[in-house]
């Protein structure tokens, strides 16, 4: 099975997060990064991670963090089929 696709069945949504961090040479202007991966709402360990990632090993300090969350499957859109078509 998709890694992706198990995640989703596991409660994963996709999160979309917009960076905004300051220049280390140039603290007065913004740069955007953009940052996507299955997450898990409302603690959103992976985002966490990654951010602390940055605080920790990155020069550009973070000005702002704007993101949102989407599951892509609800429980009510997945089921199981049993049988097969089979055309020729």
């Amino acid at each position: 099975m998709n890694k992706d696709l198990e995640k989703q069945l596991q409660g994963y949504g996709l999160t979309t997060a917009q960076i905004l961090y300051r220049m280390p040479d140039h603290p007065a202007i913004l740069q955007t990064y953009i940052w996507q991966e299955y997450d898990l709402a409302p603690d959103f360990p992976e985002m966490r991670g990654f951010l602390k990632f940055w605080q920790e090993k990155l020069d550009g300090p973070l000005h702002s963090v704007r993101y949102i969350h989407r599951k892509l499957i609800s429980a009510t859109e997945w089921r199981a089929l049993r049988g097969e078509f089979v055309i020729h």
